[in-house]
């Protein structure tokens, strides 16, 4: 094989082991174990979780949740937007419930509204840096579909890769030799 081609075969395994890892990472793990992904819009939580950081959050147990953890909540018990923060301070109120104050790693001053525990999506498992900008260039159903895509690309070259030996046979081609001529032939004298 010469080195062009060993090259190249590289790159391709490189790429595939690339996609494969950030899916893998970005998303298959993810649903596994039951954690979310979310991605970073803003820059509150620089430099540690930059903006277009794609961060897993597993559910946390409320209880196991303190001083110094990154959580994601809801602004509001209900709706869909979250904002992720590092708990600064951990109370309880009044009846015996536990609240968090948290702050933006980046900001001056803690947030101003404590999260209660109904607003608590779960903390922070693993960030992955960059990963965020596919999903905030893509609406969930582009992604799905994409992940779908990107699957069947991924096994439709891996069923290649493994059948091409099988349909073409294990021989290596071997370039064709160019045929020697064949000598003239040297007339016989004639004896006379």
């Amino acid at each position: 094989m010469s080195a062009l081609a060993w090259c190249r075969r590289l790159a391709v395994w490189l790429v595939v082991g690339t996609c494969l890892a950030a899916l893998a990472v970005g998303l298959l793990i993810p649903r596994l174990a039951g954690a979310t992904p979310y991605t970073i819009l803003t820059g509150s939580m620089t430099p540690n979780l930059p903006p277009a950081t794609m961060v897993v959050i597993r559910p946390a147990d409320t209880g196991d949740i303190s001083t110094g953890d990154v959580i994601t909540y809801q602004l509001k018990s209900g709706q869909p937007e979250v904002v992720t923060h590092r708990v600064v301070q951990v109370r309880s109120d009044l009846t015996g419930r536990v609240e968090w104050q948290t702050k933006g790693d980046a900001n001056n001053v803690p947030d101003a509204v404590w999260v209660r525990q109904e607003q608590v999506r779960g903390e922070l498992w693993y960030a992955v840096p960059w990963l965020g900008h596919v999903t905030r260039w893509l609406t969930s159903a582009q992604r799905e579909q994409l992940i779908q895509i990107v699957a069947g690309l991924l096994l439709a070259y891996a069923t290649f890769t493994f059948a091409r030996p099988m349909l073409i046979g294990n021989q290596r081609r071997r370039p064709a030799r160019a045929q020697d001529p064949e000598p003239e032939s040297i007339p016989e004298e004639v004896a006379a």
